[in-house]
């Protein structure tokens, strides 16, 4: 009898499952209001998360770490506040724009922000300076809580690695919608907040793999997912 080959969205999903076994849970995002989530998501583009880190604490010494504070500030000392995460005239701006349009459509309000529909929401983020998809994403789930998938580089890697998509996802937003639709097959389809909690864990345990198993170089020995690797079938 010939045994069926898992698709792809079965492999990651057994992947999610491996990873989990092997980590346990990760508890993210790392942040301690959803407002602080959205600044870490725009500092941690292209950086390293500590130092994002130290652009946080400055903020937070400024008493900077709320809508309010961010808003009162100037742009030329939060471009000083947020230099330790890089690009820090093009962040800083960014940041003010992501105020200003909370200001101006949603009362300053991240419940009202929270409360859009997904997708004209999401739209709505990828119109602000400074947000790509994965930024977008990342605010969609951690701050304001909507079941968006967050496909990252970590992610691209282990795809491309282990051959899931038909061609190896680009770096552009081709791909990362590519992987965003694989991760929706391979997790979706249970309730909003089980959908949330989901993409939420695989996107952590993603994050952890690759920093221990699938960075720039693999390191395949070892990893939870290598199983995967012998004729790409769990």
């Amino acid at each position: 009898m010939t045994r069926r080959r898992a698709s792809a969205a079965e492999r990651l999903r057994w992947m999610h499952d491996r990873l989990f076994e092997a980590y346990g849970p990760q508890k993210w995002w790392p942040a301690e209001t959803s407002f602080e989530v959205i600044v870490g998501a725009y500092l941690t583009q292209n950086t390293s998360w500590k130092a994002v880190e130290r652009s946080l604490a400055n903020l937070r010494a400024a008493g900077a770490m709320t809508i309010e504070g961010l808003r009162a500030l100037p742009v030329s000392e939060l471009q000083t506040l947020v230099q330790p995460s890089g690009f820090f005239t093009r962040k800083a701006p960014a940041l003010k724009a992501f105020v200003a349009m909370l200001d101006a459509e949603f009362g300053g309000a991240l419940e009202k922000l929270a409360a859009a529909p997904t997708e004209a929401l999401r739209k709505r983020l990828l119109e602000l300076p400074g947000v790509g998809p994965e930024t977008a994403d990342a605010i969609l789930l951690y701050a304001l809580g909507h079941p968006v998938p967050v496909a990252d580089e970590y992610l691209r890697r282990v795809a491309e690695r282990h051959a899931l998509l038909p061609e190896p996802p680009d770096r552009g937003r081709s791909g990362y919608e590519a992987l965003a639709a694989l991760t929706r097959e391979a997790l979706g389809g249970g309730s909003l907040a089980e959908e949330a909690r989901l993409y939420n864990e695989f996107h952590a345990l993603t994050v952890a793999v690759g920093k221990a198993h699938c960075g720039r170089v693999a390191r395949c020995e070892g990893c939870p997912l290598a199983a995967d690797l012998k004729g790409r079938r769990p």
